[in-house]
């Protein structure tokens, strides 16, 4: 019968914790999720990821169109067939 390897044996919180102690530098840190609450662990999980990322706020300023001009009464649209249209899926 083949050995078993000594990591093998362990359960898997302890060979996780193993890992943890192994890998979890300053550069490339683990971060733990509490998970009992699915829900607030997602939200929890989002906030945290967009928190370590960073941006300035993009709300750009506000345009002061002119008003519009009136509709040219002698335009005439092209007929349909002369154009490519995006079919149109009635869901």
């Amino acid at each position: 019968m083949p050995k078993m390897r000594a990591s093998a044996t362990k359960p898997p919180a302890n060979q996780k914790d193993e890992m943890f102690r192994h890998t979890d530098i300053k550069q490339a840190p683990w971060w733990t999720v509490e998970a009992d609450d699915k829900r607030r662990a997602r939200l929890n999980c989002i906030a945290h990821i967009l928190s370590s990322v960073p941006y300035q706020d993009a709300i750009p300023p506000l345009l002061h169109l002119p008003h519009r001009r009136p509709p040219d009464d002698s335009y005439i649209r092209p007929p349909k067939g002369e154009q490519n249209f995006v079919p149109d899926l009635a869901l």
